[in-house]
């Protein structure tokens, strides 16, 4: 491995996205002298954060070779590593994939990564992205793939079954976990340590402890959440004081994994008002880098908080770094899952790749949750895969969202014909 490899960003039009990215390249400095390709086929949102990304690395000097395509083959072409992050019309069919099960009784409460909408959001980004894995063995196969794509472990099991590709998936939302305990605690996230595995969205707390002393905090933890503001994060709670382990994500994707969800939590489904106002403000920055109204300092070059760049500049370097998280075949990491699981783990980063930490069982009552979790994920990218109707059928019937059979076709009948533009796979 050259320690000056090449990075190639799919995605980076995106103005979110591909800012955490620019943000992140700036702040791995054993990184600066590499190449960074950015691609997207939206060519001016591209060239955009191409031009941003060139006026830091003049004010830095730091050397990276930077340039933007819409062509992917150009782009991957002697790749060392491949970060992705896409979606195919992401805010307008996600709205989709939200109503239509609401109309048809399903109290969804996010519609995203699980759930009835969640296998059209899968179904619909696979041909995509089994595309750019089939460039990547043809082009560059020795390269790592780096997915960000939601639903992210359905994604990655798609790669492991399907292909040949390198890949490991990320996700950062183990940080609102860790953000609830610290304020549960009312210690500092700096000082907290916290282990967790299981899937991606349904991971749950095994350890925690104060990384000054080395204390397990897990009992102080059980004693004030038992007093704690009632109203605060109530469903993660609920599933707390139930099932024994604290779950990482926050109520808003836990709440996708259980179909009583909206008992606890609004179901008025993702805030698409706030993230258009957050994607503008990041628009607005990247302008202002260009034009020179923004000021190059710290405040805007600090880690986005995304784990790409570790990962890279930990294999290139030998780090030895820990990451809380990453998502990667479940090759014995928890023992109670099946083999051909997707399962997000702790890992060390090193000369020798992403090596996961094996971590034993989960409790019974949370591994069987997981494990229907992960049939319905085959389910989906078997189907979306193959264009197999009645796999989709099946899949919406396994799902534990939905109670009704007369609601599971009818949901399958009506998004499959709004989807019919972006599923070729089922013409």
């Amino acid at each position: 491995m050259r320690n000056k490899p090449k990075i190639v960003i799919i995605g980076a039009g995106s103005a979110v996205f591909g800012l955490s990215m620019i943000k992140d390249a700036f702040t791995t400095t054993d990184l600066w002298g590499s190449t960074l390709v950015l691609m997207d086929i939206d060519k001016n949102a591209v060239e955009k954060t191409a031009l941003a990304a060139n006026r830091i690395n003049d004010s830095l000097g730091a050397g990276y070779q930077i340039s933007s395509t819409t062509d992917r083959e150009e782009a991957l072409q002697g790749a060392d590593f491949i970060i992705v992050s896409i979606a195919v019309d992401r805010v307008k069919m996600w709205k989709q994939d939200f109503a239509v099960p609401q109309k048809y009784g399903i109290k969804h409460v996010l519609g995203e990564n699980v759930g009835p909408g969640a296998v059209f959001h899968t179904m619909r980004n696979l041909p995509i992205f089994l595309d750019i894995c089939k460039d990547i063995e043809k082009i560059c196969p020795e390269a790592l793939l780096i997915n960000f794509t939601n639903p992210e472990s359905r994604l990655c099991m798609a790669i492991k079954k399907y292909t040949n590709v390198k890949a490991v998936g990320l996700c950062h939302q183990i940080n609102a976990g860790i953000e609830i305990v610290s304020t549960i605690l009312a210690i500092d996230r700096e000082h907290i340590d916290v282990k967790a595995w299981g899937i991606n969205h349904f991971t749950w707390i095994v350890d925690i402890r104060d990384k000054r002393s080395g204390d397990d905090l897990y009992p102080l933890f059980r004693e004030k959440e038992a007093t704690y503001n009632p109203e605060y994060e109530k469903l993660s709670r609920f599933i707390f004081r139930h099932y024994g382990l604290f779950p990482t994500s926050g109520d808003g994707h836990l709440g996708e994994f259980f179909p009583y969800a909206h008992e606890f939590i609004p179901d008025e489904g993702y805030d698409f008002e706030k993230y258009e106002q957050r994607r503008q403000s990041i628009v607005s920055v990247l302008d202002g880098v260009i034009s020179g109204k923004v000021s190059i300092d710290d405040e805007l070059i600090a880690p986005s908080g995304e784990k790409a760049f570790n990962i890279i500049n930990g294999i290139v370097h030998n780090t030895n770094e820990l990451l809380d998280s990453v998502n990667i075949p479940n090759d014995g990491y928890i023992s109670n899952l099946p083999a051909d699981a997707i399962v997000e783990v702790p890992a060390i980063i090193s000369g020798n790749g992403v090596n996961g930490l094996a971590l034993g069982e989960l409790p019974r009552g949370i591994a069987a949750m997981c494990r229907t979790q992960v049939d319905v994920q085959h389910l989906v990218v078997d189907a979306g895969v193959r264009g197999d109707r009645g796999l989709v059928i099946q899949a919406l019937l396994t799902d534990p969202n939905i109670p009704s059979a007369n609601a599971a076709l009818k949901i399958y009948h009506e998004l499959m014909e709004i989807n019919k533009p972006y599923l070729p796979q089922f013409s």
